[in-house]
């Protein structure tokens, strides 16, 4: 690959800034701090990759990051953050927050920067590719009716319930101490806090590890190990002492890029995305009751009034599911709302629970295509609404 990359440098770092205009494929534009991106970003041609230091003199990386993004989308634009020196957490919270990847000064030569920019831009052009996301966003929107739909009748189930949802917040409170509702952060068609009555007692969070190695009902085989990051790549066979790919630093270990994402390729096959505990032993006396008659998923009914999720969609996932699935060929998924009920749901309790992670996923993308198909009705919510009224009451403790 020897296409021309227009770079965007944020910081103040001469001998890095001289050092990347000496190359010939790179296009260099420099911008200071965050007030210049706002002043100038729309003057300047688009970039392929952002380099940015940690700390600026207006703020940090992370805040830069944001406000490219009202400009520039991630899909298709490679951003680097550059710090002084490694922190436990920063390589974990930069990749949560969607940033490709982390650097540590002195950066890498021209030519290992290169290859790991045209290794990223390569990658993300496949993924648009496998995953659908060449279709424009705008092609998944809401239709109108769908949204007034949603707005009336989530309205009217809450004025109507209000009643059911004092007793049991009533109820769940002489059982147990603590807050009445649950919030977690989950992932429709973008991340939001989501809503529910309490169901579990405290501190289930910090079981769920342990409960979905043993108990996750789509498990089907031993999983394989984490990625084990004191192997060492096949590169260093060769005796040469130099890396295949660029280097990630943990606590204690590094890693060529190459042999941690083929190893974690190994890993993600065995290991679902979905978590589901059967007979959750978390679960309290009155957290029984409310999921088995589905009461605790009301609170939603906040959610899609606010718009972050619909009567009828793909259910939203927690971080570490949706984590997993944008990195394989289902992230289409994602482009459909997030729903209190949806066409995995009535498939599932059709078959009294038993679905495997693969065909739950091709269901969720076969409702998201509705949307980038431009074949979504009314009528066809309707009927997944109708064929959920049935089975609402679920008879299987899942």
């Amino acid at each position: 690959m020897n296409e021309k990359i227009n770079l965007l440098y944020i910081g103040t770092n001469k001998e890095i800034v001289d050092k990347l205009k000496e190359h010939p494929r790179i296009s260099l534009e420099k911008m200071v701090n965050i007030t210049q991106i706002g002043k100038t970003i729309n003057s300047i041609t688009k970039p392929n990759v952002v380099i940015c230091e940690r700390f600026l003199s207006d703020g940090d990386g992370f805040s830069a990051y944001q406000l490219l993004s009202k400009y520039l989308s991630w899909n298709s634009v490679i951003f680097f953050l550059v710090a002084e020196h490694y922190e436990n957490g920063l390589v974990k919270h930069a990749m949560t927050e969607g940033i490709n990847d982390l650097y540590v000064f002195p950066l890498p030569s021209n030519e290992d920067l290169l290859s790991r920019i045209d290794f990223l831009i390569n990658y993300k052009k496949q993924k648009q590719i496998e995953t659908g996301h060449f279709f424009p966003i705008s092609d998944s929107r809401i239709p109108l009716s769908k949204r007034l739909f949603d707005i009336i009748v989530a309205s009217f189930a809450l004025i109507v319930l209000s009643p059911l949802l004092l007793m049991v917040m009533i109820a769940i409170r002489v059982e147990s101490k603590g807050k009445v509702f649950y919030s977690s952060i989950r992932v429709g068609q973008k991340p939001f806090k989501f809503y529910k009555f309490r169901s579990m007692r405290i501190g289930a969070e910090n079981e769920l590890k342990k409960l979905a190695t043993k108990k996750n009902q789509y498990i089907t085989h031993e999983p394989s190990e984490e990625v084990d990051f004191k192997k060492p790549c096949p590169c260093m066979k060769k005796g040469n002492f130099v890396y295949c790919s660029s280097v990630l630093h943990t606590d204690k270990y590094s890693i060529c890029d190459t042999w941690y994402i083929t190893q974690k390729k190994k890993v993600e096959k065995t290991t679902p995305p979905f978590i589901k505990i059967p007979d959750d032993p978390r679960v309290t006396r009155v957290g029984k009751i409310i999921r088995n008659t589905s009461i605790d998923e009301i609170p939603q009914l906040i959610n899609v009034i606010k718009g972050d999720m619909s009567i009828v969609g793909n259910r939203p996932l927690p971080l570490y599911e949706a984590e997993k699935l944008t990195s394989d060929d289902m992230a289409k998924r994602f482009l459909a709302p997030a729903g209190l009920t949806g066409l995995w749901q009535v498939e599932k309790r059709g078959r009294k629970g038993i679905m495997s992670d693969e065909e739950r996923k091709n269901l969720d993308v076969q409702y998201a295509e509705l949307f980038l198909k431009k074949k979504y009705s009314l009528d066809y919510d309707m009927k997944l609404i109708m064929r959920t009224l049935p089975v609402i009451i679920q008879k299987e403790s899942v």
